[in-house]
């Protein structure tokens, strides 16, 4: 068994660990920021990091009410120009803790007297060390290249800060591991499926909402490890003029658990189906699962805005089963590096 693979199906212990362990934890930071006089979260990251601050501003703005700006590094580093950051807590989220231009925004936050919050696998590292706060992941040493259980906690991390924050949800957040388990098995037997776009040179990842950076994490799971040019997009950017871009050998991968956003993703899809592209369906809907020329269940009555958590899961197997059948080095994949150190 691959490492990419051992340690997707590690998800359910790791999101465990970090719940036991983090919780009352998180209940003491919310408390500490809700003293404080925040307008704003400032959000810095890199690589799939920035994949869970997509997640994080859709859930604190739907479930805290706050508005969430992502940082610009270069900023910070090449132009030597950091921004004024009145009135904002600062997160930075990555999974090694090690990349200088992530650790730059973060220092200056802190020096400008905003409350700072590291999220992270290595409490050790440079991050870690510059953060007022640190949110550790627990998620045990991760070989393989691809991040599977880091980026899980990641999001898991961004939950349970918006729960403490919030109030509410903790109880559902922890019923998440045994349904994050369950998910992965459905999603390992459903693998064989996709076997159909083994030869693909390319394809979409579609979402709305909440799953917008889920998107974009499965469509880089499936670059990185089968070298397949799959792109993220909005389903309302798509309907502009990147639609050109789909055609019958460019499958079309829906994300569209139960909720909010699942509306107005079905209402795209005769647009979409007119460009002749395969729809790949992740979703819990009868009627999208039906529609589909793949369907890839997800396990029904997951909350929409804890479903990231599992909506990733039918891309993490897709991503791998893709590579392994392009004959690819799935732990280490050509020309990347665990981790990379931007400045």
């Amino acid at each position: 068994m691959s490492w990419v693979e051992a340690e997707l199906r590690e998800q359910p212990a790791a999101l465990r660990r970090l719940l036991a362990a983090e919780s009352a934890h998180a209940v003491g930071l919310a408390q500490h920021l809700s003293a404080a006089d925040i307008r704003y979260f400032l959000i810095v990251s890199r690589g799939s990091s920035s994949n869970a601050a997509r997640y994080a501003q859709y859930l604190l703005g739907t479930r805290n009410g706050y508005a969430v700006s992502f940082a610009t590094p270069s900023l910070y580093t090449l132009y030597d120009s950091p921004p004024r950051l009145g009135g904002a807590a600062a997160i930075a989220i990555s999974q090694s803790g090690a990349s200088p231009d992530v650790v730059a925004v973060l220092e200056e936050a802190r020096r400008q007297g905003c409350p700072t919050l590291a999220i992270t696998n290595d409490v050790s590292s440079p991050l870690a060390q510059a953060a007022e706060w640190t949110l550790p992941l627990h998620a045990g040493e991760e070989r393989a290249v691809a991040a599977t259980k880091t980026y899980l906690n990641s999001l898991g991390a961004v939950a349970l800060f918006s729960a403490a924050l919030g109030g509410d949800g903790l109880d559902e957040l922890a019923r998440m591991p045994e349904r994050l388990g369950a998910q992965i098995d459905r999603s390992l037997e459903d693998a064989a499926r996709v076997d159909a776009y083994r030869d693909a040179d390319g394809g979409v990842v579609v979402a709305r909402g909440v799953n917008y950076g889920t998107a974009f994490e499965i469509a880089l799971k499936i670059r990185e490890l089968s070298g397949a040019a799959f792109e993220p997009f909005s389903a309302a950017d798509l309907l502009h003029g990147p639609i050109a871009a789909l055609g019958p050998g460019r499958p079309l991968v829906l994300i569209a658990p139960t909720g909010r956003a699942l509306g107005s993703l079905r209402a795209a899809l005769p647009r979409l189906r007119e460009r002749g592209s395969p729809i790949v369906a992740i979703t819990d809907d009868e009627q999208l699962l039906a529609e589909a020329d793949t369907p890839l269940p997800l396990i029904a009555g997951t909350p929409e805005w804890l479903s990231p958590l599992v909506t990733v899961v039918p891309g993490q197997v897709t991503a791998l089963r893709l590579a392994t059948l392009r004959g690819g080095d799935v732990d280490r994949p050509h020309g990347l590096t665990k981790i990379t150190r931007t400045r």
